[in-house]
């Protein structure tokens, strides 16, 4: 899908500069800046290469200069925020930008008009920057690329040692550092040999969050082209060796494109496949594959778009790293051994291996996720990492330890869980019951002994409305032993599951609260605004929004289980439930382009914060919207 602005909104700094745009090569690796061009993230750059797909990620061409000079008149057309100003202002001259496939501009400025174009190349650490000329003059275009070798969480600064090399063989300019080469390939270009830093560049997001928002850049050469009208010049940026453009410049057709068509193109983001696994990113720019992030938008972004082969490889591959009992939580960077603080992961795990199974029945995958299930429910009802287990008086799942938080809530600042929820969460039990009763179901269908599952699960069933359920609240308590009775979501997650262990008379007396309290358009609050801990606005340094992270910011992956919920238990309508998902609509294009964002502020306005490309938030409103509506 390809989404546009007009030249109002690209000549708007206040717009473009807010709306960002994304690239990914499908190794972890990926292009992304804003509509103006100026980067307002340290993570954002025109090649931020997957140098150890998909964990290690380095930022090496991270913007480019770029000014065109016709009839005695030069203008530059880039842009770039310092320190207390925004230089050159060329957003001024821009009249369209869309982006689909790949980014475009369209700049006009004193007659001439250029056209540029920027793709990443699919399984490649590689990206094409296109130049035309689509006007009636011609125009000399200048180019100075702006470079850097940086692991993309940190900040550059000048360095007399940098680059370790730099070679300059004809139509490429190679800059080496640290055992990594950029290659800069650049035929039909006059190179010049302006060797030069410039300092000072300063990222506003960054500042936003309190974070260290400056870097400095490098500029390796002058790249100079004569272009007449019809002309199109290429700069090819890559690693570790010189790459072909890219040439599949066609857009798809977006006539009769829907809500599901939009969602699905926006899910294709974040698929990963590498050497070592396939995998869904969680979310661009900063993070990586996390087990749970994938398990819960497994089945949107691969069932709702008829590819359970990918489903199976991506469970099996994280089944393939269990560890007592437990998938990892993330897949760490720099060959860290894997985390396994994480109590729901591996639910989330059993949940995705049935609805991947009822998608498409594969006789060999269920065996093999029935043995791995035996085993992790082998190690719940013994005990595993973080004291989880299951308690044998109840059956229920209790968790936890001093100082870890092992529950999708998962703020933590210093020695501080915000949100600890030690003890027996209520959407961790909806699960536990979920697994067990999926696992019931797989051993049914192959022929083989599901008993053992079935007791459990009867057990851990008998006691979730006993522990759970509180009339006087008329909502479900969000922990118990210790019991915990703030209004929170997470029993929605409980009511959406395929075999939710809730009574549908109490589920619909909750939705009831959770509708007043906690819905809003974008999603559900994290904690009722009438709550003393609640915060309505996620914003000011990383401690403040860590502290607001999950205590009232609004999450739009959890509209996914409401609306499951509400179609279960709520008595809503599919056009009812339909009305409420189209507000994605405006979501795929308010910050991140083509992507919705990780989370929201809890009160009007209702900004959108934290990761601009968020997997879940696409996924679950796909989800919701394929099986429920």
């Amino acid at each position: 899908m390809k989404y546009t602005l007009s030249e109002a909104q690209c000549r708007n700094f206040e717009v473009c500069s807010n709306r960002e745009w994304l690239l990914p090569n499908g190794l972890g690796g990926y292009a992304m800046g804003t509509v103006s061009g100026s980067n307002t993230r340290r993570y954002h750059g025109l090649l931020v290469a997957a140098i150890e797909p998909p964990t290690v990620r380095q930022v090496l061409l991270a913007n480019m200069e770029f000014e065109i000079t016709g009839e005695g008149s030069t203008i530059g057309l880039g842009c770039n925020q310092y320190f207390g100003t925004v230089h050159p202002e060329g957003y001024q001259f821009l009249e369209q930008f869309s982006v689909g496939t790949f980014a475009y501009w369209r700049y006009r400025a004193a007659a001439m008009i250029l056209e540029k174009r920027v793709a990443v190349h699919p399984g490649e650490n590689a990206t094409t920057i296109e130049f035309y000329n689509a006007g009636q003059k011609r125009f000399r275009l200048n180019l100075r690329p702006l470079v850097c070798h940086k692991f993309y969480h940190e900040n550059f600064r000048f360095d007399a040692g940098y680059p370790g090399w730099m070679t300059l063989p004809k139509d490429e300019t190679v800059v080496g550092h640290q055992g990594v080469e950029l290659v800069l390939r650049h035929p039909e270009a006059t190179r010049a040999p302006a060797v030069g830093w410039y300092y000072r560049f300063e990222y506003m997001r960054e500042v936003e969050r309190g974070l260290d928002p400056r870097d400095d850049l490098f500029c390796p050469c002058e790249l100079t082209y004569d272009l007449p009208p019809g002309k199109a010049v290429t700069l090819v940026a890559s690693v570790n060796g010189p790459a072909a453009p890219f040439k599949e410049w066609a857009e798809p057709d977006p006539s009769g494109a829907n809500l599901a068509t939009d969602l699905a193109a926006a899910a294709e983001k974040y698929i990963i496949q590498t050497p070592t696994r396939t995998s869904i990113i969680a979310g661009y720019p900063w993070f990586t594959d996390w087990g749970r992030d994938t398990m819960i938008s497994l089945p949107g972004i691969f069932l709702c778009t008829q590819r359970p082969e990918m489903a199976r490889k991506v469970i099996s591959d994280y089944l393939s790293q269990r560890k007592q009992g437990l998938i990892p939580n993330r897949f760490v960077d720099h060959d860290e051994t894997p985390e396994y603080n994480t109590v729901d992961a591996t639910l989330w795990c059993l949940n995705a291996i049935y609805k991947t199974l009822v998608a498409e029945w594969d006789e060999k995958f269920a065996r093999a996720c029935l043995a791995a299930g035996k085993e992790i429910v082998d190690w719940h009802q013994k005990g595993t990492f973080f004291g989880i287990k299951v308690d044998p008086q109840d059956g229920l799942l209790t968790q936890g330890e001093e100082g870890v938080q092992l529950t999708w809530m998962d703020a933590k600042l210093g020695d501080w869980v915000v949100t600890p929820r030690r003890g027996k969460p209520v959407e961790i039990n909806g699960l536990w019951i979920n697994g067990l009763r999926a696992l019931e179901w797989i051993a049914n269908k192959l022929g083989e002994d599901g008993s053992s599952f079935a007791h459990a699960a009867g057990k851990a069933e008998a006691s979730f409305e006993k522990k759970f359920w509180k009339p006087s609240l008329g909502y479900y308590f969000d922990t118990v032993d210790p019991e915990d009775a703030s209004l929170r979501p997470n029993q929605v997650i409980a009511m959406a599951l395929p075999f939710s262990p809730v009574d549908p008379e109490h589920a619909s007396i909750a939705l009831g609260a959770v509708s007043r309290e906690l819905l809003t358009p974008v999603g559900l609050r994290t904690l009722g605004p009438e709550e003393p801990e609640y915060h309505d606005r996620f914003e000011g340094t990383m401690t403040d929004r860590d502290a607001a992270y999950h205590q009232g910011t609004v999450w739009p992956w959890l509209m996914g289980s409401y609306i499951s919920a509400m179609k279960r238990f709520g008595g809503a309508s599919s056009a009812e439930l339909k009305r409420m998902l189209r507000a994605g609509r405006e979501m795929l294009v308010e910050c991140g382009v083509g992507g919705i964002s990780e989370v929201y502020d809890g009160d009007e306005p209702r900004r959108p914060g934290g990761c601009p490309f968020q997997a879940w938030s696409v996924a679950e409103w796909l989800r919701a919207w394929c099986e429920d509506v």
